[in-house]
């Protein structure tokens, strides 16, 4: 592959931590949320950075196909839940998403085939293919 962005960013102290990017574009405390037994409050987390960064792509994806295929797709959304338990089976915690993508204006036929598109495009699915659990949700 070959490389045309890096992102860089350092986390001290883990989730109750700080992150600060190579840019210094980010540059926050982080904390634990209340239902994994932290303090939770004004402080963003994993999780939510994730679901910024996955949703952010996505539609980028979705853009793209949309595009390709000469859709007009209008002011869509794509809302990423990303959720973090402990897995019977493993040891640990592991991850699942749900991808919510409004496409408004958009027969549900053509909106399947630019979701399911995009999830092929899109390089935090890949990432996360045959790793977490996602779900695709249509709302048109």
């Amino acid at each position: 592959m070959k490389t045309l962005y890096k992102a860089v960013a350092t986390t001290t102290g883990g989730r109750g931590g700080h992150v600060k990017s190579e840019d210094g574009l980010l540059d926050f405390n982080l904390e634990l949320p209340k239902a994994l037994g932290g303090k939770g409050g004004e402080h963003t987390n994993p999780e939510q950075l994730f679901a910024a960064g996955y949703s952010a792509c996505f539609g980028s994806a979705v853009e793209a196909v949309a595009k390709k295929k000469k859709v007009d797709i209008g002011d869509f959304e794509v809302k990423a839940t990303i959720g973090i338990g402990e897995h019977p089976d493993a040891d640990g915690f592991l991850l699942n998403a749900v991808l919510d993508v409004y496409l408004p204006g958009v027969d549900t036929e053509t909106g399947e085939e630019i979701v399911n598109a995009a999830h092929e495009l899109c390089p935090y699915s890949r990432a996360t293919r045959d790793n977490i659990d996602v779900t695709l949700n249509l709302l048109v």
